[in-house]
């Protein structure tokens, strides 16, 4: 089950999606954790969206977009439920669910990312990060050029193949092109605000929770080095590799990345100490 207005649940899993994305992304999520986990356990997906999709809308524009900003939403979430939550985050939708795990530490039972860009780690580990630091300052600053100058397709275009490999943008149905285009204006405040986070490296050993992250075999090497750099940071954190996935693998390795998620939760409320194998 999907559900944008969260009702208490007795185990409430919160998933947030990538950028350009929306709560449709995890609805086979729900189908799989409805058939993975035990039958008195009631499992209710809360998959809120982000700024710059049609249900939500734009962002206010009061004063410079934060990740704390696009957070908020989920912290609220979070506040709202009876229990802790397990918290979910793809992409740019991990980078949100780090920061509300930051701020809500207590109420998360377990957090599971893929490939979550929290790319101001790239900065803050030095040397180890300037090339894959760079690569994502470039496109994020051709995404932006696109955007300024009106070329919104374009724009759309070299984000989707730069995540999604070269080619990716012509495959897609052009009623999928057409929502990308509408929402790449938002894509620049995603990027600015993921590199321009102001959580040190030391927070992360705050976050105590059972955390499984997850990169795919072919992960772009920004987001391959971010996941390879969490779980050193992250005191119950472990990271696995998806065989054959690439940074869409939630949607492209749908079934294997949806069953790790369901076995990680499951593993975690039987055993809430637990760390995923």
């Amino acid at each position: 089950m999907i559900t944008l207005n969260d009702e208490h649940a007795d185990a409430p899993v919160i998933a947030l999606h990538c950028s350009g994305a929306g709560a449709n992304q995890w609805r086979s999520l729900g189908e799989t954790l409805d058939a993975l986990t035990a039958p008195k356990t009631r499992y209710t997906l809360i998959a809120p969206e982000h700024y710059g999709c049609d249900s939500v809308g734009p962002w206010s524009g009061e004063h410079a977009f934060t990740l704390a900003d696009e957070a908020a939403r989920t912290v609220e979430i979070i506040d709202r439920q009876r229990g802790k939550v397990h918290l979910v985050g793809h992409s740019y939708g991990g980078g949100v669910a780090l920061r509300a795990a930051l701020e809500r530490p207590h109420g998360i039972a377990s957090i599971t990312l893929y490939e979550p860009s929290a790319f101001h780690l790239l900065e803050r580990i030095g040397d180890r990060g300037a090339a894959e630091f760079a690569e994502i300052l470039a496109i994020a600053a051709r995404t932006a050029e696109g955007v300024v100058a009106g070329d919104l397709r374009g724009a759309a275009s070299s984000f989707v193949d730069y995540w999604s490999g070269q080619g990716a943008w012509s495959a897609l149905r052009p009623s999928v092109q057409a929502m990308l285009t509408r929402w790449v204006p938002k894509a620049p405040l995603d990027f600015r605000a993921l590199i321009h986070e102001p959580t040190p490296m030391s927070a992360y050993a705050n976050l105590r929770v059972p955390t499984l992250v997850m990169r795919g075999e072919h992960a772009p090497a920004p987001t391959r080095l971010i996941a390879e750099t969490l779980p050193d940071l992250m005191p119950a954190a472990q990271l696995i590799v998806v065989p054959d996935a690439g940074h869409m693998g939630p949607l492209t390795h749908a079934q294997a990345v949806n069953a790790a998620i369901a076995r990680h939760i499951a593993r975690c409320d039987a055993h809430p100490a637990c760390l995923s194998e």
